[in-house]
């Protein structure tokens, strides 16, 4: 790691891959987000490439926490937490099993389908929020929280379920980064447990911290000045991206 620190390759791909990871989390979709971890893995194993992100994924959750104060659904975090934990210690107990590119490919598929029965729906329906349901929120969070434990996938999972109902945009936001500020947080335990964390992947780590709350602070600027009509179907075209990504991901891979 030392080497790597040394070398510009290093900073060519995790400057800007923190830099997406930040205006995501800050608000802007998941899609940018998922680039990141991917970006890095360019000039490392991408296992290295989660370890060292999720230290700054904390500290953007802290930024985002800020940033987002006093916007949040009770009911969306009521329902969904407990099977977010449940999930992450599913992942936790298969992490030897499940390998990142199966996920990929699943939730990458989740979310094209989810964006295709959404274009598929009549717009009064589009504009219809629904009301939660306990059976639902259960099911997606506890997907959302095997998917950010094993690949930092949680995002699609939480919208298939959170962008329904509807919410403003700064409760939706408000809302999802309390809910991954707990997975995140929830996660460091087996993440420790499973020697992820080092001194060289902290290191690593130091160096990209100043750049989390800058560009957590950016992404929620822009998303604070966007209307409700423009701000849902900028999430629809998101998560359409970050499904065609995740899903090319998991296929290259396996091939």
């Amino acid at each position: 790691m030392p080497d790597l620190l040394m070398t510009p390759w290093f900073y060519a791909a995790a400057v800007p891959a923190t830099i997406l990871i930040g205006l995501s989390k800050g608000g802007l979709g998941g899609a940018m987000g998922q680039v990141g971890v991917p970006l890095m893995a360019l000039v490392m194993p991408p296992v290295q490439a989660a370890a060292i992100m999720l230290p700054i994924l904390i500290v953007m959750d802290v930024a985002s926490l800020w940033s987002w104060r006093g916007y949040r659904d009770n009911q969306t975090l009521k329902l969904m937490l407990p099977g977010a934990f449940l999930g992450i210690g599913i992942g936790w107990l298969t992490a030897s099993i499940v390998t990142d590119d199966m996920v990929k490919l699943i939730v990458g598929a989740i979310a094209i389908i989810f964006f295709a029965r959404y274009m598929l729906t009549s717009a009064a329906k589009r504009a219809t929020a629904q009301p939660h349901n306990g059976a639902s929120a259960t099911l997606w969070s506890t997907l959302a929280g095997f998917t950010s434990f094993v690949a930092h996938a949680g995002g699609p999972p939480y919208q298939v379920y959170a962008l329904p109902l509807r919410q403003d945009p700064k409760v939706y936001n408000g809302t999802s980064v309390i809910f991954f500020a707990i997975v995140n947080a929830v996660k460091v335990i087996p993440y420790f447990a499973l020697g992820q964390f080092d001194t060289a992947n902290l290191r690593a780590s130091a160096v990209l911290l100043p750049l989390a709350p800058l560009a957590t602070f950016a992404g929620a600027w822009i998303v604070k000045r966007m209307r409700p009509e423009i701000f849902y179907p900028f999430m629809y075209i998101m998560i359409l991206l970050m499904g065609l990504k995740l899903t090319y991901d998991g296929v290259v891979s396996l091939l």
